[in-house]
C-alpha cells in the first residue's frame, strides 16, 4: 500500500517550502490537548455544564475553565446563560457550527483508537439513528470515490 501523498505543483520538491501556512497544525494547537479534546467529545454527547465536564473529562475546575474559554473563544463552543428557580445565573456550553464540523475527525480518532488500542475491543460504538448500522469514518473525494493516502496530491491553492 502507497502511503505517501503526492506533492505536486510548486510544493515538490518538499525542501522548497515551509508549511507555515499548514490548517493541521494550527487545529492541533487549538484541540491537541487531551482535555480539549474531551470536552469536545462531551459536547457531542449531550454535556452542556461546567461542572458536567470537568466531572465526565477528569479534570479539575480550573483546567475545565480553561479549556472552555479557549474552545469558546476559537468559535467552537458557545457559551450560553440559564438560570435554575432560586439560583444564580450560569452558563452552558454547545457546539457550534465549527465545533460541530470536527465530528469526522472525532469518529475517525475513535475508529482508530478501537481497530489499534481498544483491548479487548471498543466499549461504545456508534450507529445511525436511522437504520442501527454502524457509522464508518471514510476519506472520499468530492465524486464520491474511496481514496487512501497513495491516491491523494497535495496542491498549491490561492486564497483570495
Amino acid at each position: 500500500m502507497d502511503t505517501a501523498i503526492r506533492l505536486t505543483g510548486r510544493l515538490d520538491p518538499r525542501s522548497g517550502w515551509a508549511a507555515d501556512r499548514c490548517s493541521l497544525a494550527r487545529t492541533l494547537d487549538l484541540v491537541s490537548t487531551r482535555s480539549a479534546f474531551l470536552i469536545l467529545r462531551e459536547a457531542f454527547y449531550g454535556t452542556a455544564r461546567f461542572d458536567d465536564f470537568a466531572e465526565r473529562v477528569g479534570i479539575s475546575e480550573p483546567v475545565a475553565a480553561a479549556r472552555l474559554r479557549e474552545l469558546v473563544d476559537h468559535g467552537l463552543l458557545e457559551r450560553e446563560p440559564y438560570r435554575e428557580p432560586g439560583q444564580r445565573t450560569r452558563h452552558q456550553y454547545r457546539l457550534t457550527e465549527q465545533g460541530a464540523d470536527l465530528l469526522p475527525a472525532l469518529v475517525a480518532l475513535m475508529q482508530w483508537g478501537d481497530r489499534w488500542l481498544a483491548d479487548p475491543g471498543p466499549g461504545v460504538e456508534l450507529r445511525h439513528h436511522g437504520c442501527g448500522e454502524p457509522v464508518q469514518a471514510r476519506l472520499r473525494c468530492a465524486a464520491d470515490h474511496p481514496v487512501g493516502p497513495g491516491d491523494l496530491d497535495l496542491v498549491s491553492i490561492r486564497r483570495r
